[in-house]
């Protein structure tokens, strides 16, 4: 029987084993992550910039719940915000973040619909 290969890394990886401040790190995230409202937030940021309004019809939440997930996430440096006039305009951090958001919903996705997993 051939022996099975491992998949090739994805582009952008770190492969380097992580010590216990990068753990503490990506298991802050992770916590951080484990709230819907926050997810939802997050998910509605990977598409593009939003500002607490557009947030709030887009999650459903109200306009002091959002703000209060944001500045969490904001204390955190997942989104960053910027002036315009009256108003913030809040935007994801970086990259590593909008793709671990998608992914876990696109896996939440084949959870809960039934979809056939990728290899």
């Amino acid at each position: 029987m051939p022996e099975r290969e491992e998949p090739a890394p994805a582009n952008g990886l770190h492969h380097v084993s992580p010590n216990a401040e990068q753990l503490a790190a990506a298991a802050g995230l992770f916590a951080l992550l484990a709230d819907q409202t926050r997810l939802h937030l997050l998910w509605v940021l990977a598409e593009g910039e939003a500002d607490v309004t557009a947030l709030s019809e887009s999650t459903g939440a109200a306009r002091t719940a959002v703000s209060q997930h944001l500045a969490k996430l904001r204390l955190a440096g997942l989104v960053q915000a910027r002036r315009e006039g009256r108003r913030a305009v809040y935007s994801m951090t970086d990259g590593h973040l909008r793709r671990l958001v998608l992914e876990a919903l696109s896996r939440a996705d084949h959870q809960v619909s039934g979809k056939p997993w990728h290899a």
